[in-house]
């Protein structure tokens, strides 16, 4: 086959592929990669790795250039995104030889040769929380984010021997924290299970709101695979925990990864956050609470970029009144003058500082800090995390 002839059988293995997606938009397009390489079997490595590629490029440039075929499409995605792309040179030749050079220069050539806007991309500026550059925010969505590991205090140096050791290149953004390129094959190492967790730079930097204090008890309220959990464990393993999570499949997973960890002393509850605690928890109360709220997810779209065009903003609203609802919940439980620290992995306002301002105006909490964290600017997850006083 020549090479025209493959660019122009992928371009229309992605068509197929975007078609039948768009009848399952309600599933992660990992997972839905996943079962379309299965039913398509005849496919080689190669092919697989250049459309699952091409559709995650497709992705990335959210609602921009939307009357171009996609064979122009994919090749103004491809052109933002890579360095180097045959569908550009076929599609878009006139633009190939620029596509080594600074992103600020092709956006410009783009916006002059083709009906692509960078305005376009993501339509939610309106609703970003203060403080975010929307510019950069939108120029990261056209990069994949790093893979990012918490390497754990007693076996730090260890794992990182063992990472030069294997020739994995790493870099370094603080004492534990390592970040590496997404696929390293860090499964292959043996001897390091359990001694490191895979966890995005700024889920990690939640955990300087913490400040547990030894023979506390706490609870994480949203726990999911307990990622939180564990920063919370490893900064103080003398606290008493308490994990709860709506989903009983996510708790096992927990179970899984405490074991790896080699944390035996916990307390678990399934617990629905949207009905009344009292009839699980009864009156306990606790020295602090995490609560990792549901949210749009919007600051970890690099790595889900389907989510820019399956979003839609009144879902915005529905997700900040929820976080409003089970965040009264937990404080409830809360011991007076104890904290609550509140997380999303959000960009929005709404789910923000719109929150925090109307705990604090029901008069129940008080603000001690809140920080926005930007992840944008080291390919990692943006998020918000505020640190509340019960009064």
């Amino acid at each position: 086959m020549t090479t025209e002839r493959r660019i122009n059988h992928q371009i229309r293995t992605v068509g197929r592929l975007l078609q039948e997606y768009d009848q399952q938009r309600h599933m992660p397009l990992a997972r839905f990669l996943t079962g379309f390489y299965k039913r398509n079997r005849q496919m080689g490595g190669n092919d697989r790795r250049t459309v699952s590629r091409l559709v995650y490029h497709y992705f990335r440039i959210g609602s921009a250039a939307p009357h171009a075929d996609l064979s122009v499409r994919l090749a103004i995605a491809e052109f933002l995104c890579g360095e180097d792309s045959a569908v550009v040179q076929q599609a878009l030749p006139e633009l190939y030889p620029a596509i080594g050079l600074p992103m600020e220069e092709k956006l410009a050539l783009l916006e002059k040769h083709t009906d692509f806007r960078l305005e376009d991309v993501f339509p939610f500026q309106a609703h970003l929380s203060a403080g975010i550059d929307g510019l950069d925010f939108v120029r990261s969505l056209f990069i994949q984010p790093d893979l990012f590991i918490r390497l754990r205090p007693t076996w730090a140096r260890e794992v990182q021997v063992r990472l030069t050791e294997e020739e994995i290149p790493y870099h370094v953004l603080d004492k534990f924290t390592l970040g590496l390129s997404n696929g390293a094959p860090l499964d292959r190492i043996g001897g390091i299970a359990g001694k490191y967790t895979v966890q995005d730079y700024s889920s990690q930097r939640t955990g300087d709101f913490f400040e547990a204090s030894n023979g506390e008890n706490w609870w994480d309220a949203t726990a999911g695979a307990g990622g939180k959990s564990l920063l919370l464990l490893d900064k103080q393993p003398g606290i008493n925990l308490l994990v709860s999570d709506i989903r009983p499949s996510i708790l096992r997973n927990l179970d899984e990864r405490f074991e790896e960890a080699g944390f035996k002393k916990y307390r678990q509850k399934i617990i629905d956050l949207t009905k009344d605690t009292a009839t699980i928890l009864g009156g306990e109360q606790f020295d602090g609470i995490i609560l990792d709220a549901p949210c749009s997810g919007s600051g970890t779209w690099g790595r889900t970029p389907e989510m820019i065009t399956s979003f839609r903003s009144d879902s915005i609203q529905q997700y900040s009144a929820i976080q409003r609802q089970i965040a009264e919940q937990v404080i409830k439980h809360l011991k007076p003058g104890k904290p609550l620290v509140y997380i999303t992995c959000s960009v929005f306002s709404e789910e923000n500082e719109q929150v925090i301002a109307y705990l604090q105006d029901t008069g129940s909490v008080e603000l001690e800090r809140m920080e926005l964290l930007h992840g944008y600017r080291h390919r990692a997850d943006s998020m918000f995390v505020a640190r509340l006083f019960k009064r």
